[in-house]
């Protein structure tokens, strides 16, 4: 963006012929009340503001690594509210409309207050947003709904800031509403993404003090990792946002946010393990049988978030099934349709982590988490035997899914009498019975389906069905139809072709040359005899017969 500014800026003076001068002097000009004929004269101004703004915005990115470009930051801030003030000073005169003035000052009040939020300080900062927001909230009533629209997203956007600066002067319940929005959009973006995290943290961080021990399945732990502590207090906070997620998309990313802390709250617990490696390899007790406080609290971190990658696939596997009901009625072209091998592989995942769940230290003895992980793993490999037979349906693999069916209904009803006791761990899980209910009348229309496919004389005569791998050039006589004929790899004639028989080159034996009689030679021969020594002398002396 700050790249656009300076574009457009380049594009401005150049219509406007208000250039800075020349190549080889710099002229500086000023926009002054006389030569307001033309409105873009005010784009000058406050393209100018917001090339400072957006590169004050790239700076705060570039602080959290290199905190020195903080100065630098503040620098092109002050330098976007001066050329505010000059923007508002302008829109004064009697040629600027009241829209404008009202939009000016508004704009002016905004870049203030995001300065005086930097600086925090934090009163002048909400008296600043304040004044911005009253503005914009009557501009909102003024105009079409159209334009209402844009007003009062600006409203929104200036409400946490807002609540961020009534916090820090000393109202409490600002916190709560904060909260709220954070809950709300799963996750703050711009100026106040980075603060308002740190103030849950701050915030946690407080009430962790008081936070010295965790029960969990009967056994307490103390805990004195502050990372873990603060973790742990807003684990309670992080559920209730989840479940209150008004989409999907906003559920998925408090998820990620959700195990990401876990993860660091993981590694806090490891490098507290690191330096006991020997106790640790030795933690077993000799009289009681338990592992030891750390290593029992890295157990319980791990269960949350083997527990919430659960609840995670979960709530995915959920959202792909309403989609592919939602195909099955209405068969829509589109972008890729969500298929069974898709969720196939969600219950994989699970089933590989109620495998991890069933192995940490410190709760192998104990049957009823054992058996409690046990149920759960019979109800998800029913359901993952659900969607590999409707694979086998697409493809019309009726015995196979039919066999899996069967395999369905054997592992819910191993879930029905094994709950007993443990129902209320199994609340939170798919019912078994619904899907009792739905593989049954999945059974009656897949051998309805297989009788019919059996029946069908055109499935097995048609000659569309048959597919020989001949060329096109080969089966004129035959109506076929072949969808590969309009597709790119379609197939015409055999190429590069195959070798034909051709007859070979004669051979020629030549049998009569035996039976030939050749004239005698005898009178020649022996007359060159004769004559061979003195034709030799003759030659020599060069004398010629």
């Amino acid at each position: 963006f700050r790249g656009y500014c300076s574009r457009r800026l380049r594009r401005l003076r150049k219509t406007l012929n208000f250039k800075m001068g020349n190549r080889h002097k710099f002229t500086g000009k000023k926009v002054t009340e006389e030569i307001l004929s033309d409105n873009r004269y005010l784009l000058l101004i406050l393209m100018d503001a917001e090339r400072a703004w957006s590169y004050a915005m790239q700076l705060k990115q570039e602080a959290n690594t290199e905190p020195r470009k903080r100065f630098h930051l503040l620098s092109r801030l002050r330098k976007a509210v001066k050329h505010a003030e000059e923007l508002e000073r302008l829109c004064e005169s009697n040629r600027v409309d009241a829209k404008t003035k009202l939009e000016a000052q508004a704009y002016m009040a905004y870049l203030t207050g995001m300065l005086r939020f930097e600086h925090q300080e934090w009163k002048a900062a909400m008296e600043a947003f304040n004044k911005c927001k009253t503005i914009y909230e009557k501009l909102a009533n003024a105009f079409t709904e159209e334009q209402a629209v844009l007003y009062n997203q600006r409203v929104e956007e200036i409400s946490p800031n807002i609540r961020y600066c009534a916090y820090n002067i000393g109202d409490q319940s600002a916190m709560n509403e904060l909260m709220q929005m954070r809950l709300r959009s799963g996750g703050t973006e711009g100026l106040l993404a980075e603060k308002l995290e740190a103030l849950i943290t701050q915030t946690r961080a407080k009430q962790a003090a008081t936070m010295s021990e965790v029960e969990w399945r009967g056994r307490t732990v103390p805990v004195k990792i502050d990372k873990v502590r603060i973790f742990l207090l807003g684990l309670a906070d992080n559920e209730a946002a989840i479940a209150q997620a008004e989409n999907e998309e906003t559920k998925e990313r408090l998820f990620e946010s959700l195990l990401s802390e876990c993860r660091d709250a993981i590694q806090a617990v490891r490098e507290e393990l690191k330096p006991d490696q020997k106790q640790r390899e030795h933690s077993l007790e000799n009289d009681s049988g338990k592992v030891s406080n750390i290593q029992y609290l890295h157990s319980y971190l791990t269960y949350i978030k083997l527990s919430t990658a659960i609840k995670r696939n979960e709530s995915m596997a959920k959202s792909l099934q309403k989609a592919l009901l939602q195909q099955q009625r209405s068969d829509e072209d589109g972008k890729r349709s969500p298929r069974p091998q898709d969720l196939i592989r969600l219950y994989d995942i699970i089933l590989q982590n109620l495998v991890e769940l069933t192995q940490l230290p410190g709760l192998e003895e104990d049957k009823n988490f054992q058996k409690e992980i046990g149920l759960k793993t019979l109800v998800y490999k029913a359901y993952r035997c659900f969607f590999i037979a409707q694979s086998y349906v697409l493809v019309k693999k009726w015995s196979e899914a039919l066999v899996l069916y069967e395999r369905v209904l054997k592992y819910a009803r191993e879930v029905q009498s094994g709950a007993g006791a443990h129902r209320n761990s199994l609340k939170e899980l798919p019912d078994v019975q619904d899907l009792i209910t739905q593989v049954n009348a999945e059974k009656y229309s897949l051998q309805a389906a297989a009788i019919l496919d059996a029946n069908d004389p055109h499935e097995t005569e048609s000659p569309s069905q048959v597919k020989d791998g001949k060329p096109l050039s080969e089966r004129f006589e035959t109506f076929c139809l072949d969808p590969s004929l309009v597709s790119k790899q379609v197939s015409l004639v055999h190429f590069p072709p195959g070798f034909q028989p051709i007859p070979c080159k004669p051979l020629f034996f030549d049998l009569a040359l035996n039976h030939v009689a050749f004239p005698p030679l005898e009178d020649k021969v022996e007359q060159k005899a004769k004559s061979g020594l003195t034709g030799y002398i003759k030659g020599i002396f060069g004398f010629k017969s």
